[in-house]
């Protein structure tokens, strides 16, 4: 729940192309309403309850995984989340990769796995998610954690086309306001190291998409 539609819409749009479901609420009765979700990201400045309360709430009728997502990075707070029931939390600001880590480890803590698969196969490309690591026929590729993380955006949708700003806000920042050029100096090292220029295509003034090559 997270009252900012320029914060909640990034969020939404990129847990979706890591195969999550989000419901986005905007108050906190909206949450203390919603039908058993599988885990819940909690931002504590709510317009009508205090997040705090409302996670006090949830955990008093439910065992759902709960992640604390705020700005407050004091240890009073992170101490209060942590007693009345929250399972983790996160301070902005944060990045994409962090958050979905987070919410896979609490889900496996909470019983079983609801990730998507963690292997992905495109071609002669491979993309183990859980491992951080990608092969080309076999062949482990040594990338960076950014560098993993382009590629598997991209690989999300195979051949659909995501706009620099998206891929910024999915891979760096949701909050990112800076020069879209970081992008290209990692599709050129990107493309260098798996061995063909042809898996990344840029769509002039689009963007770019992943492709597959002969």
């Amino acid at each position: 729940m997270e009252d900012d539609a320029h914060i909640a819409e990034p969020l939404v749009a990129g847990l979706r192309r890591f195969g999550f479901a989000p419901t986005w609420v905007t108050t906190g009765a909206s949450a203390l309403r919603a039908d058993h979700p599988d885990v819940v990201l909690l931002d504590l400045a709510l317009p009508d309850i205090d997040g705090v309360e409302v996670c006090r709430r949830l955990r008093a009728d439910s065992d759902v995984p709960i992640l604390v997502i705020t700005a407050r990075g004091e240890e009073m707070d992170r101490v209060a989340l942590l007693e009345t029931g929250a399972d983790d939390y996160l301070v902005k600001p944060f990045g994409f990769r962090e958050l979905v880590a987070r919410i896979r480890a609490v889900l496996r803590r909470s019983g079983p796995s609801l990730d998507t698969e963690d292997e992905q196969h495109i071609g002669s490309l491979s993309i183990d998610r859980r491992r951080h690591k990608i092969s080309i026929d076999g062949a482990e590729v040594a990338l960076t954690p950014k560098e993993f993380d382009l590629l598997a955006a991209l690989a999300e949708e195979p051949g659909i086309v995501l706009t620099r700003q998206q891929l910024l806000e999915q891979v760096w920042d949701p909050h990112w306001y800076g020069p879209t050029k970081t992008i290209d100096v990692h599709v050129a090292s990107l493309r260098k190291k798996l061995g063909n220029p042809g898996w990344i295509e840029t769509v002039r003034g689009v963007g770019l998409r992943l492709g597959r090559p002969a």
